[in-house]
């Protein structure tokens, strides 16, 4: 069973000081382990917002203290309860009349006659999951209902649509947008209209247009009840926020008391068990600011829709105790394992758990979220819900008298998601559950007992990394690497494939929901070859093995292998095939370097020769194809295209020469040496190299020849890189490097690659600190885009992706630049 996790233990033990980088960052991580289990703050104060799921989901995470009987919120914002008024879809299948024909004038009115619609179940559009197809431009919705009382306290839309809406309550406009979301959102609806509505009869009238790709309608209407929460709670001052490679650190003040909450996520590369282990650390740290005493208690709530993919799930809940812990478990009802797929989609399966050791004396219990708080603001409740929807595990610890010496917990949030990846068919389950007797009561009981000396090997990483990052780039570039460290690496899931080969598969997050993406697996190399190249070849495993198996029989290697988490064969529309075979010969020759050994590409030689005839037949002068940046079109002549196919020739050759076939690595050295030097005729445009052959007014990154340099295959000539960086000095925008002539766009992955073509400190900070910029100004508050515009700092589309691992390949490129 998948399972979260919370254990609060009081010790007397000293916070361990560590090097944290104070900065504003697009959004906070703080539990961070797969691509189902992310939960995030998206605003700088912990208390300015609800936590949320990476895809933007609310996973709440709350936090009380009591200080001498006055409360303070540290974190959280303040939960709102809907009481539903007509359904939307996640709730009931409701019916509503419908036309996809421009209606006569008043058709929002109450009086209207409708007769002659449609009758249609919600939701609307041309998803396989909506109810009704809508297929044509326009659609036209209306939902009858009638009210038996009308002493409401606050009145919502809820709605989720695509494209541009006009919605109308009893003919009043409450509510248009231009544009579309995929969440449900709550708009309050103001006092004059909301007095419109009546006793009987009353109309929710929509219009919505689809302009573009994809259609959906779905709304309803929700009140927020009066809180009956009597006692008054005041706002702890947060002093600081800070970040390292493994924790988020936060300071507050909470009248006579100081707090420090640190989040450590403990995903040290180099130890697997560790890594795979779903359980993250909370720790509290608490003391007097005024030399006396003080009763204190702390309050933590976890949602129960942290198991589920929509709150309208029923879960069921149970408490229990189990090994010296007292224990609250929740999971939906329905736990349907492995049945949902995609990008916008939520873990349902499984269960979360909140545990703690018996020995503290805490108080927990189950409640709706309207009542969680009241039980600790007033007298704890030893009560618990049963099953039911949004409710909340509630802990209570009674710290007792507090004084100047610090008094410390921690708590463990964990993961249980039983089988969290299905492999060609076969389901499997996380790495950390491989052989036998495996239970996560033993993995928790593990992580508290190694609590201590796991946050020091956390502190010592943390550390190192720092260092060697300021080292390689300075204070804005290591800043920008532990920005990278967490996001990265929980994007994907480490599983072990029925072959018995490593696993480590990626989420193409917000960019199509592809699992194990070849063109993802490439920018985010650089993170993985500098701390573990076994799970750069867990990235690669299953490319290779869906060729090797006949599965893929294409002459170059495929583009995905399916829907996450469901890795079955490719599903994206068309092949990459330059771009797709040029990244795994680069890898694979990149993983040699790391290892100091051709071992892995000789297990695989058969396909890599494949894939290197075909690049050397048709990379060089690519046809009108996709490549990584698939956003900007199709694009023949490709320049920077071209170059990943010479560099992978050349990786190619340099295997060979690995594996003693001198034959082998001369023939395609030389044919790589001879595409240089054609390849810097075609492209030459005076003072740059073009983006494509055949047009010289046009420009882009070579971030693809960073390889060249990185694994000092020696093929381009020093001059090509001298003369692009100079050339890019001059195309900067305030928020970074445009990625090419075509759109003032860009991606700061490919731009941290570009910088590492320099060969001075003061033309790559001249690259990397608009990046930097970029990511402490951005006015989109997600784990940050990899896509954003250099004009206005916000991001175009994707966040959360593991693409950021590729921040750290000037650090890869010092460690290799000493192999």
């Amino acid at each position: 069973m998948k399972k979260l996790f919370l254990l609060l233990v009081l010790t007397g033990m000293q916070y361990l000081a560590v090097t944290a980088q104070s900065f504003r960052a697009p959004a906070y991580p703080l539990i961070s382990h797969d691509t189902y289990f992310s939960i995030w703050s998206t605003t700088d104060k912990l208390t300015g917002s609800e936590t949320k799921h990476w895809t933007g989901t609310s996973q709440s995470l709350t936090g009380f203290i009591k200080v001498d009987g006055t409360a303070y919120r540290f974190m959280g914002d303040e939960d709102k309860s809907y009481k539903t008024l007509i359904p939307t879809s996640d709730e009931e299948n409701y019916q509503a009349k419908y036309t996809e024909t421009q209606p006569a004038n008043g058709w929002e009115n109450v009086q209207f006659n409708d007769a002659d619609w449609k009758n249609g179940i919600a939701p609307f559009g041309d998803n396989s999951a909506d109810k009704t197809s809508w297929r044509t431009k326009d659609i036209w919705v209306r939902r009858v209902f009638d009210l038996k009382q009308l002493n409401f306290n606050k009145l919502y839309l809820k709605i989720s649509h695509d494209d541009n809406v006009e919605v109308y309550l009893n003919g009043e406009k409450i509510y248009n947008k231009t544009g579309w979301i995929h969440k449900f959102e709550y708009i309050e609806i103001n006092d004059a209209v909301k007095k419109d509505l009546k006793a009987g009869k009353n109309v929710l009238a929509i219009h919505c247009a689809n302009t573009a790709g994809g259609s959906h309608l779905d709304a309803g209407l929700v009140t927020e009840p009066v809180s009956t929460q009597k006692a008054t709670i005041l706002v702890a001052d947060q002093t600081k926020v800070d970040m390292n490679a493994t924790q988020t650190i936060y300071n507050f003040t909470a009248g006579k008391i100081d707090l420090t909450l640190t989040f450590t996520s403990p995903l040290l590369l180099n130890d697997l068990n560790l890594l795979s282990r779903p359980i993250s650390y909370i720790s509290y740290k608490v003391k007097a600011n005024d030399g006396k005493a003080h009763n204190v208690q702390v309050y933590f709530g976890a949602s129960t829709d942290i198991a589920v993919n929509v709150p309208s799930q029923p879960v069921t809940t149970q408490k229990y105790t189990s090994n010296n812990l007292a224990i609250l478990k929740a999971g939906t009802v329905e736990q349907p394992v492995l049945q949902k797929k995609g990008d916008d989609v939520r873990i349902d399966w499984g269960y979360m758990y909140v545990a703690v050791p018996s020995t503290y004396g805490s108080s927990q219990y189950v409640s709706s979220s309207a009542d969680a708080l009241n039980n600790f603001l007033q007298k704890p409740t030893s009560a618990s819900v049963k099953e039911g929807k949004h409710l909340v595990l509630n802990t209570i610890i009674p710290l007792g008298k507090v004084s100047s010496t610090p008094k410390e917990q921690f708590l463990m949030l964990g993961y249980d998601d039983l089988y969290p990846i299905q492999y060609f068919g076969q389901n499997l389950k996380p790495w950390w559950k491989l052989g036998s007797g495996k239970t996560i009561e033993g993995e928790l009981g593990a992580a508290a007992k190694d609590y201590k000396s796991i946050l020091k090997r956390c502190m010592d990483f943390n550390q190192s990394m720092q260092n060697a990052a300021v080292a390689a780039g300075g204070e804005d570039y290591a800043r920008l690497c532990i920005l990278g460290y967490r996001q990265s690496i929980s994007a994907h899931k480490l599983v072990k494939s029925p072959q018995g080969e490593i696993l480590f598969l990626s989420k193409e997050n917000f960019s199509g929901g592809f699992i194990n993406t070849v063109d993802v697996t490439y920018p985010s190399a650089p993170l993985y070859l500098l701390y573990n190249p076994k799970l750069m070849e867990g990235m690669m495993n299953g490319i290779f093995y869906f060729s090797e198996s006949g599965k893929n029989t294409r002459p170059y290697a495929a583009h995905d292998l399916g829907t996450y988490p469901l890795a079955k064969g490719q599903t994206y529309g068309e092949g990459m095939p330059v771009e797709e075979s040029g990244n795994m010969l680069i890898l694979t020759a990149a993983i040699a370097k790391a290892e100091g050994n051709a071992d892995y590409a000789k297990k695989h030689w058969k396909t890599l020769t494949t894939w290197a005839e075909y690049l050397n037949k048709e990379g060089f002068d690519p046809a009108n194809q996709l490549c990584t940046d698939d956003f900007a079109g199709h694009l023949a002549r490709n320049a920077n295209l071209s170059v990943k196919a010479i560099v992978g020739i050349g990786c190619y050759a340099r295997l060979a020469e690995q594996l003693g076939d001198k034959a082998t690595a001369e023939k395609y050295r030389n044919s790589a040496k001879e595409m240089v030097g054609k390849w810097m005729q075609l492209a030459d445009a005076g003072n740059h190299y073009a983006l494509t052959f055949n047009d010289k007014n046009t420009w882009s990154q070579k971030y693809n020849m960073v390889w060249d340099k990185v694994l000092g295959l020696k093929l381009f000539p020093k001059s090509v890189y001298d003369k692009e960086i100079k050339f890019y000095l001059t195309k900067q925008n305030e928020y970074g490097l445009p990625l090419d002539s075509r759109k003032s766009y860009t991606k700061s992955d490919w731009i941290l690659w570009t910088a590492s073509l320099t060969d001075n400190r003061k033309d790559f900070n001249a690259l990397v600190n608009p990046i930097y910029k970029y990511a402490t100004e951005t006015t989109s508050r997600v784990p940050i885009s990899d896509w954003h515009e250099t004009t206005t700092g916000k991001m175009v589309g994707f966040q959360a992706r593991s693409v950021v691992g590729g921040y750290f390949m000037k650090l890869l490129e010092d460690k290799f630049s000493k192999k």
